[in-house]
């Protein structure tokens, strides 16, 4: 029943997407972070202070999000079980963030189809924290690819390996430490401290499903016929080249495939951050690249359900 639940999470994902009118458990919990965090603030004033609030503000959050969500499943489920299972699907598709990725990189492909290079840089700025004013069509267009490849493992192949592992309040758990790092994990001088435990812990939580990536987007690549065997060398190769400890593997993996350079230099709150390049410059980047990495991003997707129900399956 498990392995057909979240299956069917999964193609309800695909199929429907995140509506912007339903309710969503993800909203719920950035409600939440910014309502603790500004109660935190009015008794931290110190660095110090902040880091220890920082902390405090995670377990609040994780916490509470894992209790709330196993304390919901299970009180329906004592009433009715295909009650408790109904909210458990529901909550297991709204985990899930494949199509919502793919339907914001296509507002950005079609931007820059219709020859619209304002609107492109609008579009790219709701998915990334980059500044966009000035970029041209190859920059944009870089900057949609790494933002798929980049939220394949924390969008779905890590909110999938968690529901796996422990079920709808653990991977419930995890888009709450994503959710946190996303809101408060910047190293600037606002969120340095009190973001610093999210921070951290975003990295652990994402350390396994990234590894991951690098062999299932190697497996997509080969399916799609892209270069496989270079998606896997370069995956491997380049893998730390990115700041953070896990967004290599992904990026690198996609660089490799598509045979183009992903990272360099990018201006964040009108700083300018010198990044190295990844992956090698077989070919110029174009708008296509888009849509193969939605794509690669969907195969590695169906790939780790399948391979983690088979796993799941064996272990139970």
């Amino acid at each position: 029943m498990t392995l057909v639940l979240y299956s069917t999470a999964f193609l309800l994902d695909l199929i429907l997407g995140d509506p912007h009118h339903w309710p969503h458990p993800i909203r719920w919990i950035g409600n939440s972070i910014s309502w603790v965090q500004q109660k935190i603030r009015a008794v931290c004033h110190s660095e110090p202070a902040l880091y220890i609030g920082g902390a405090v503000l995670w377990v609040v959050i994780v916490g509470t999000t894992w209790l709330i969500t196993w304390v919901v499943i299970s009180c329906l489920s004592s009433i009715n079980i295909w009650l408790g299972r109904l909210v458990e699907l529901w909550l297991a598709y709204t985990i899930l963030a494949g199509r919502c990725l793919s339907d914001a990189a296509m507002d950005v492909y079609r931007a820059l189809d219709s020859g619209s290079l304002e609107n492109s840089r609008r579009q790219l700025s709701y998915i990334v924290g980059r500044d966009t004013s000035q970029l041209n069509e190859t920059q944009i267009t870089r900057g949609v690819v790494e933002t798929v490849a980049e939220n394949t493992v924390d969008g779905v192949i890590a909110p999938l390996f968690y529901l796996f592992l422990g079920g709808v309040p653990l991977a419930m758990a995890y888009k709450a430490i994503n959710t946190l790092d996303s809101m408060v994990g910047y190293k600037n001088e606002k969120y340095k401290a009190i973001g610093c435990v999210s921070a951290r812990i975003d990295d652990l939580a994402n350390l396994i499903p990234a590894r991951i990536s690098w062999l299932l987007l190697t497996m997509a690549a080969w399916c799609l016929k892209l270069d496989a065997r270079q998606a896997f060398k370069i995956g491997w190769r380049d893998r730390y080249q990115h700041k953070s400890p896990n967004c290599g593997w992904p990026e690198a993996t996609v660089a490799g495939a598509l045979g183009v350079c992903l990272g360099g230099p990018n201006s964040y709150f009108g700083e300018l951050v010198e990044k190295p390049w990844i992956g090698d410059p077989l070919r110029e980047m174009n708008q296509q690249d888009i849509k193969l990495t939605i794509r690669l991003m969907f195969i590695a997707s169906a790939i780790a359900l399948i391979l983690f129900s088979i796993v799941y399956w064996i272990f139970h």
